[in-house]
């Protein structure tokens, strides 16, 4: 897996658009960012809810982690190559989800 699979997965979602991040290519939806290519090659970022975030990282610690940057935020660092391909899209979900207006979600 790689940002295009990402991406190409994202922008399968309503009204998410390819933009950037911090000069990075991101998936945003109504100019919230919900995903952004990683400092180095190996991860991309997600937008999760902080309790999500620590589950996650406790679950799957070879999947997922976060850097001191990212401590205390909303955000998970995911490792391509750990990730099943089957679990992106949910994953892409919830963090659109939390990005969408309320009447996205009952549509």
């Amino acid at each position: 897996m790689d940002w295009a699979s990402v991406s190409a997965a994202g922008c399968g979602l309503r009204g998410v658009e390819p933009s950037t991040s911090h000069g990075r290519p991101a998936l945003k939806v109504k100019g919230k960012l919900i995903a952004c290519t990683g400092r180095t090659d190996d991860h991309f970022v997600l937008m999760l809810d902080l309790e999500r975030v620590t589950f996650l990282m406790e679950m799957e610690p070879e999947t997922f982690f976060q850097t001191p940057h990212y401590a205390g935020w909303p955000a998970v660092l995911v490792r391509y190559a750990a990730l099943p391909a089957s679990d992106l899209p949910a994953l892409l979900q919830e963090a659109w989800a939390r990005r969408v207006p309320k009447g996205w979600l009952k549509a």
